[in-house]
């Protein structure tokens, strides 16, 4: 071989060793994701798994191509606030935010950061998008807007004779105050009244729990943090009263509820751990529609209805999706 030819061959040798050296430096970085959880209860637990789900179904697993940051708010938004700082202080690639006070904690403080969302029923009168097609900013992902009419409607279907609804939320959660909102068309639409009770923290569920009974005939639970972390008192109460709980997602049914027609966070979650994958492979999050959950399941919860004696009318077991027995 020539003196000529061995050069060339070096120089092609060289540049294919640089261009090697530059494709690793971009597939073998490590992204860092910020997750901040507003408060453990089980519809966000589950939207977290989920998350976390999707991005290891696409190849993205902690500790080896990603590495995640878990802090939990413990339902405190000042302590959302300092979550958010630190992770922009350390520079995460994304931030996950769980539950609407946590993703404004975030979006308040970075608008370049990609911030994806779920658990957040109406991002819009958060603040936090322009619109649902295009959010137009540094945040997307996914709402939790329940099919509020359709449940309070199985109210009436499983309790044909109810006047009088009881919804307990926290007031000052704006997720809430939109679902009560749409509850009272809704019940009213049906001849229903809808009777509401307050809180301000998870202290004050088991008392305003008790101050329905006597004057309802069921109990509507929307997707309200501060209730659903304190779901088991709610239950317990109903249960004492022989009073009907009708949940909004399925962690309510799986903790005593009698029913829900309502979304899945972990398929929620799942949902967010996708349109993640987009983003870390380049797609800006201004360009990603926020999404509706793909998934809503009409789930009885049979065991839960024999406790406080209630028969669930043929016809709505028959449409369900699942029976817990």
């Amino acid at each position: 071989m020539s003196k000529k030819v061995i050069a060339i061959a070096l120089v092609i040798m060289l540049i294919s060793i640089s261009f090697a050296a530059c494709s690793g430096t971009s597939s073998d970085k490590v992204v860092k994701i910020g997750i901040s959880q507003l408060v453990q209860h089980p519809a966000l637990d589950s939207a977290r798994e989920g998350f976390i789900e999707a991005l290891k179904e696409a190849g993205y697993e902690d500790g080896k191509n990603i590495k995640i940051d878990l802090q939990n708010a413990q339902g405190d938004v000042t302590n959302a606030q300092t979550i958010a700082r630190k992770f922009v202080d350390e520079k995460v690639d994304m931030i996950l935010a769980i539950a609407t006070p946590a993703a404004q904690a975030a979006a308040n403080v970075t608008k370049d950061i990609p911030i994806l969302i779920t658990a957040v029923t109406d991002p819009v009168s958060a603040g936090l998008a322009e619109s649902l097609e295009k959010p137009g900013g540094n945040v997307t992902g996914t709402t939790d807007m329940n099919p509020v009419a359709e449940q309070i409607k199985l109210v009436k279907d499983l309790i044909p004779g109810a006047k009088k609804v009881g919804i307990l939320y926290n007031a000052g959660e704006i997720n809430s105050k939109i679902q009560v909102d749409i509850a009272k068309e809704a019940a009213a639409a049906l001849g229903l009244t809808l009777v509401e009770a307050t809180v301000s923290n998870s202290s004050e569920v088991n008392q305003a729990t008790q101050s329905l009974m006597g004057r309802v005939d069921a109990i509507y639970v929307p997707t309200d943090n501060t209730i659903v972390s304190s779901i088991g008192a709610v239950i317990k109460v109903a249960n004492d009263n022989k009073i009907p709980v009708i949940g909004s997602e399925r962690g309510q049914v799986d903790a005593g509820a009698i029913a829900t027609k309502g979304i899945d966070y972990r398929e929620l979650g799942k949902q967010t751990g996708q349109i993640a994958v987009e983003i870390i492979k380049g797609k800006k999050p201004q360009d990603i529609p926020i999404e509706g959950s793909k998934v809503v399941t009409l789930i009885i919860n049979q065991k839960a209805a024999e406790t406080i004696g209630l028969t669930i009318p043929k016809d709505i077991l028959d449409k369900a999706d699942e029976v817990i027995e």
